[in-house]
């Protein structure tokens, strides 16, 4: 995100001396994507930030996929991942379930009440919605405090720790790319700013007020790597380092974790219905986040507001039903918790009667987060486990002969 910000103490030179209260140096960290080509941020740390005194295994949570053969549209109820207390025994990182994905993303479930491990994705960004629960995600840039609606983004490997608050469970979707989470180019001047016809801006993405130090020795942080056996194999290593790694006593830069809640979207509308590029809210590499969000819907006198139905030529569509009333989804079984799956090849849209019944209609209350990938998705363990098999039937009325 190219928007600069300062956090704590910096020098008024970069790659100049930064020296401590005791005449000591800092140690000077560039955190930099696109090989000092792109955004960047420099960090400024009380110890040696590549000091490491182990390295061991770790096991990353189930990764394995399978091809959605024969081609369905499914639909899988996430709630049911974590039944009863369950949650209270889980936490952000180590206990995410994986729903799809394939070489350029993968969308992982979680309910939690414990407090992560350290851990950081070098594999790529993070971008993590919260579907209900409290949370402070404590970073080597600073906290940031999360909350319902909120989406944070973390850059890859940014170094953090999700810890829940309030003592309810920690409902998150999980969006993780092989590649950087960006907002839409089409929203940017050609310097990065956010435009006037962007349905955000500056003001509402929130990012570090402080720095955040902690001391500890020998302390391990959880790190999500490439692995052996090809460009979207994942492993996992356990570093441990001589010091606490949130030493960081200032920063400035264009790179840094943020936050953005879903009700700052502003939603844009049309006298007809608007394509889902009207609903875009991020972008990553073969990948596509967007909001829907409450609205005024369409208002051409003889407009029809639910979606019409449409072949997904080159996407597989996923929607995650994160609140209030799906017009267009009515009888499919969907509701709060739910995520669809709409291939490419197959045509989908509005259930049997969700049509005819939005004629007239002024408003949608309705929250969803769709991902479209550009290469077809695969089940994870997760979505294998909370299927709803009668889905794919529900527009016909009946199953299969």
């Amino acid at each position: 995100m190219a928007y600069y910000r300062q956090v704590g103490e910096v020098p008024p030179k970069r790659h100049t001396q930064h020296r401590t209260p005791e005449g000591g140096l800092y140690y000077e960290e560039l955190m930099g994507e696109e090989g000092f080509s792109s955004d960047s941020s420099l960090l400024y740390h009380r110890h040696i930030p590549s000091a490491i005194v182990d390295a061991v295994p770790w096991q990353v949570p189930d990764t394995a996929t399978e091809a959605n053969h024969p081609l369905r549209p499914r639909h899988f109820t996430l709630h049911d991942l974590f039944p009863g207390e369950e949650w209270k025994r889980h936490d952000v990182v180590t206990g995410r379930r994986l729903v799809l994905g394939n070489a350029d993303v993968r969308l992982s479930y979680v309910v939690a009440g414990e407090v992560s491990p350290l851990y950081r994705n070098a594999v790529g960004d993070e971008c993590l919605y919260v579907e209900s629960g409290e949370a402070r995600v404590e970073t080597v840039f600073g906290a940031l405090e999360a909350a319902q609606g909120d989406y944070v983004i973390l850059p890859r490997a940014t170094t953090h720790r999700w810890v829940p608050k309030g003592g309810e469970p920690l409902r998150v979707y999980c969006i993780e790319a092989n590649s950087h989470i960006t907002p839409p180019k089409r929203y940017l001047s050609r310097f990065g700013q956010l435009l006037e016809h962007s349905p955000y801006c500056e003001r509402d993405l929130h990012g570090p007020a402080e720095p955040l130090l902690a001391e500890g020795e020998d302390v391990d942080v959880l790190v999500k790597h490439r692995g052996p056996g090809g460009p979207s194999a994942i492993a996992g290593t356990r570093y441990t380092y001589p010091w606490h790694p949130f030493d960081v006593v200032g920063w400035d830069g264009c790179l840094y974790p943020y936050t953005f809640n879903i009700a700052d979207f502003e939603p844009i509308t049309g006298r007809v219905h608007q394509p889902p590029p009207a609903h875009q809210v991020f972008e990553g590499h073969n990948f596509v986040v967007c909001n829907f969000v409450p609205r005024k819907v369409d208002y051409h006198p003889l407009s029809i507001p639910v979606p019409y139905y449409h072949s997904n030529v080159d996407s597989d569509e996923v929607m995650f039903y994160c609140g209030g009333d799906y017009e267009a989804r009515k009888g499919s079984g969907i509701g709060q918790g739910s995520v669809s799956l709409h291939p490419g090849g197959h045509s989908h849209g509005p259930q049997p009667g969700a049509y005819e019944r939005s004629i007239g209609a002024e408003f949608f209350d309705e929250l969803a987060v769709m991902v479209d990938t550009f290469q077809p998705l695969q089940l994870g363990e997760g979505g294998r486990a909370a299927e709803d098999e009668r889905y794919a039937w529900t527009w016909a009325g009946r199953g299969p002969r």
